[in-house]
């Protein structure tokens, strides 16, 4: 395993929030296999080694006690019935384990959990939107943040599963940079999605609206003086803030998307490479073919045989 390889631990309860826990983990597998890379490795661990059962009655088997386990993050996973794990054996595991870990995390309401073992205290944080006002009032410590999810120093929360992901992205990001990032999220993009129920694509709104823009417009692609316009801006504007945040042009950063798109319907459906190349707006499939063996290092046949 690569040394570059983050190690995380998610500490789960009964009553655990599988969507929470698919959106931690979901984009760190996404990462691994767009890379090629174990960037990530994750383990399910309790407090007593012991099964826990999601909210809606999943079982997972435990990889071991959370004494007996160290790295470079600890995500808190409690959800749905916190209080009843708020017990000081678990305060005593967490406290210890802040000994062991880089970065301790509350997902959902594991910030609550994180709190009560005085981990947060003088730290900014949220947690799940309807535990705020409690929250507020139990740690006058905490430096409580009405935002989807704050990170700080070396301490991270979030309010629920869609912050969870949109956290997850943002870090995979921060350490891998923008263009996974976008590659990540493209994932699990739904191309006719509402922009509101999706994960913001790019930290500058401009950006953001530019890229929603070229998501709208895959198999029809506009030019970029058109995806400027409707993301407000000029087209050097355009071009200067992409570069910021991807380090490459908006029509390059355009045509990844619309490959990335392809690679989706080679890997995932059977459908014809000439209407892969069309869904991802090429005339025809030689210009996809050229296209996509220069971003992915093989034609989409090769890589069609090798799924």
């Amino acid at each position: 395993m690569p040394k570059s390889t983050e190690h995380i631990d998610l500490l789960l309860f009964d009553r655990f929030s599988g969507m929470c826990l698919a959106n931690a983990v979901e984009p760190l597998r996404a990462a691994n296999d767009l890379t090629g890379k174990r960037l990530y490795s994750w383990r399910f661990l309790t407090v007593d080694g012991g099964p826990v059962r999601s909210s809606s009655g999943m079982h997972v088997s435990a990889e071991g006690r959370l004494a007996d386990h160290r790295g470079d993050m600890l995500i808190v996973l409690p959800s749905y019935g916190f209080l009843a794990h708020a017990t000081p054996a678990t305060r005593r595991a967490l406290r210890a384990a802040a000994m062991r870990y880089g970065v301790m995390a509350g997902f959902d309401t594991g910030a609550w959990l994180l709190a009560q073992a005085g981990l947060l205290d003088g730290h900014q944080a949220t947690i799940h939107w309807e535990e705020l006002p409690h929250f507020e009032e139990t740690f006058p410590e905490v430096d409580v943040m009405r935002l989807r999810h704050v990170s700080d120093r070396n301490r991270i929360t979030c309010t629920g599963a869609l912050a969870a992901f949109d956290l997850t992205l943002d870090r995979i990001g921060a350490s891998h940079g923008a263009a996974l990032r976008l590659e990540v999220a493209m994932l699990f993009m739904a191309p006719g999605a509402a922009p509101s129920v999706l994960p913001p694509m790019a930290s500058s709104r401009m950006v953001a609206r530019a890229l929603s823009a070229m998501r709208a417009a895959i198999e029809e692609p506009r030019p970029i003086p058109e995806i400027a316009k409707l993301a407000g801006c000029t087209v050097k504007d355009l071009e200067r803030r992409m570069h910021a945040e991807f380090s490459e042009t908006p029509a390059a950063i355009y045509r990844r998307m619309r490959l990335i798109l392809a690679r989706k319907c080679v890997l995932e459906t059977d459908l014809p490479i000439a209407e892969v190349a069309l869904r991802a707006g090429y005339e025809n499939a030689s210009a996809m073919t050229r296209a996509f063996k220069a971003e992915f290092s093989t034609t989409p046949r090769a890589m069609r045989q090798g799924r």
